[in-house]
């Protein structure tokens, strides 16, 4: 983990010119961008004002969340099966400043801490969930009115699919392919639940649909969360910490529309706030235009981590 600076705002851009990477992919059927650990954190410097503050770190915690998982040896299974090529993914960031052995250690060995999610880390945790998702064999994948429909002439061609270039092989070849994470009926009929619930910004689909890699990403967590005993609310909770780290400036602006209507983050309703009417594309455009707030927020997020 990175400890925070109080220059935190001067070392975001210099941070991510070393550890980003523009990789785009062209989709067709679906048309959709997406690429792998590329948009920076990008958010304007923080409000100097008390409550401002008070509201970043309540929505961003500066010390980072803890999320109620264990990671265990899913990375080491995910480069087994080749779904994460390492020495791809261990270039993609010694090409841009070092691999950190924090990094290292969750594609091969058994991390058995819980997983605390941050600033720095954020983009990671999305490229190793969103693997995750996409490789692991879940019936949501397999729905033939979502990432099935024939209209689509093949899942191959949406930006969770296509987008994912650090595979062994063709993305498609570990497309619910890999035994990684056995759900019983029970913890399926949770996640197939929860899943068409939680809506992402940069899209107008639920993660019961993951054509983007934050859908996917999101997929592969609550797959992780039920299997490990996450209870429903919980998983609504992570979720929206997450979705946080992972869309700043969208989530501040909730919160602001909150604040304003005299509901304080804590008290928000998970559910409600990953629901179409604030998390979609649609929905958070509405709430945005419906606050005047010091930062400045960017549409919601793109397709990028």
């Amino acid at each position: 983990m990175y400890p925070m600076e109080t220059k935190l705002e001067k070392k975001m851009e210099s941070f991510w010119k070393e550890y980003a990477t523009p990789i785009s992919v062209v989709i067709v059927g679906v048309l959709i961008a997406g690429s792998i650990y590329t948009a920076p954190w990008q958010r304007a410097p923080l409000s100097t004002t008390e409550t401002q503050t008070k509201l970043e770190q309540a929505v961003l915690p500066s010390d980072g969340a803890t999320l109620p998982i264990i990671w265990g040896n899913l990375g080491a299974k995910l480069v087994e099966v080749g779904a994460i090529d390492s020495t791809k993914m261990a270039a993609l960031y010694k090409d841009r400043g070092g691999f950190p052995a924090e990094y290292q250690k969750l594609i091969e060995e058994n991390a058995n801490d819980k997983i605390v999610i941050t600033n720095w880390n954020s983009g990671y945790l999305l490229n190793l969930l969103w693997a995750l998702g996409l490789a692991n064999k879940n019936p949501i994948l397999e729905d033939t009115n979502e990432m099935m429909n024939p209209a689509y002439k093949g899942a191959g061609n949406f930006a969770s699919t296509g987008g994912w270039t650090l595979a062994r092989g063709n993305a498609m070849s570990h497309y619910n392919m890999h035994l990684l994470i056995t759900l019983t009926a029970d913890q399926q009929a949770i996640v197939d639940r929860v899943s068409r619930n939680i809506y992402r910004p940069c899209c107008g689909n639920s993660t019961h649909f993951p054509d983007c890699n934050h859908g996917m990403a999101m997929l592969g967590l609550l797959e992780l969360m039920a299997s490990q005993g996450v209870g429903e609310q919980d998983m609504y909770k992570t979720a929206l910490v997450v979705n946080s780290y992972w869309f700043p400036d969208t989530y501040l602006t909730i919160a602001t529309y909150m604040r304003n209507k005299g509901i304080a983050w804590k008290d928000v309703s998970p559910k409600e706030m990953l629901s179409a009417p604030y998390s979609s594309s649609s929905g958070y455009q509405n709430t945005s235009s419906q606050v005047t707030q010091p930062q400045s927020a960017q549409n919601g997020g793109g397709c990028s981590a």
